[in-house]
């Protein structure tokens, strides 16, 4: 497969399959985030794959609302990865604060995609998850209070192995060559 054809493959995942995910895949995922790049090298991110089905649904729950329904498929992943960011470089956090950008952000963003890129060349479906109870998580966790959960990952096999037709601007919308 091209690195174009994993790309067009590559999609976010709301349904899952319960067959158990292999441990090598998931160390996969986590080998090719640990090699992405980073602002002077910072690497601020630390992934928690979470594989016990209890932690796993405890943290599940606290991806939806009653009020609002969202993210209802997530108890079916067989693993949640919680991405929480550490402490940029001192250089990062220096050039962060001069250009006005959050590094460590567009870091973990990179270090995320190469982690569901890997996966789905794997056969496996992610879905990058912003809306949680981070306060509740970060419990769950045993994080300490100054740490931050950017985001969770769901992944599993997908129910569905068609990849979607993505509905994207025009190429001339989103970039030009000069």
């Amino acid at each position: 497969m091209t690195f174009l054809d994993l790309v067009k493959k590559r999609q976010n995942d709301r349904s899952y399959l319960s067959t158990p995910m292999e441990r090598e895949k998931l160390a996969r995922a986590l080998e090719a985030a640990r090699l992405a790049p980073s602002a002077c090298n910072s690497q601020p991110w630390y992934f928690i794959a979470v594989t016990d089905p209890e932690l796993k649904n405890a943290i599940a729950e606290r991806t939806t609302s009653p009020l609002i329904p969202i993210n209802r498929f997530v108890p079916e992943a067989p693993v949640i990865v919680a991405v929480v960011t550490e402490r940029p470089a001192l250089s990062a956090q220096i050039g962060g604060f001069m250009k006005g950008k959050e590094f460590n952000l567009i870091d973990i963003g990179i270090a995320v995609e190469h982690f569901c890129l890997q996966a789905a060349e794997d056969g496996l479906g992610t879905c990058m998850l912003g809306w949680f109870d981070e306060k509740k998580v970060k419990k769950l966790l045993g994080l300490p209070r100054h740490k931050r959960v950017a985001l969770l990952i769901s992944v599993g096999y997908p129910k569905e192995t068609n990849t979607r037709t993505k509905i994207r601007k025009a190429a001339e919308d989103t970039g030009e060559i000069r």
